[in-house]
């Protein structure tokens, strides 16, 4: 059964860091690409970040480009995203995604398979 589980959110301050990560299992991570996308109250979901599966090519929201790094460990079927220079409009739910293939999107509609998600608060 594929399964996919965030961890590492939390409340952060404005200007801290938070390290995000995505245990996978029940299916061949290295084949898929991934992604982090975030919901904030209100709002719709948007992709954040995505990686490919060889992890060669990554891609990046113009908002958190420069702050946010994904990378993906395809040994240890895991993915993460660094955030630093964290700011209150980061402020959501993230979660992952995986989607069969190499091509990185930043579309939700892309992806097939998605983790329940982590909160992340960024608040003084």
């Amino acid at each position: 059964q594929l399964q996919l589980v965030e961890s590492g959110g939390g409340l952060v301050q404005p200007g801290g860091s938070l390290r995000l990560s995505c245990a996978a299992s029940g299916f061949t991570f290295n084949r898929d690409s991934l992604g982090w996308f975030r919901q904030a109250p209100g709002k719709e979901r948007e992709g954040v970040a995505c990686i490919n599966s060889g992890g060669g090519i990554t891609n990046y929201a113009d908002s958190v480009k420069g702050r946010f790094t994904i990378s993906r460990d395809n040994g240890k079927n895991s993915l993460y995203l660094q955030m630093n220079s964290l700011k209150p409009e980061d402020t959501a739910v993230y979660s992952c995604a995986a989607r069969p293939g190499s091509l990185c999107l930043l579309a939700p509609r892309g992806y097939d398979n998605w983790g329940q998600g982590t909160q992340v608060t960024v608040s003084s």
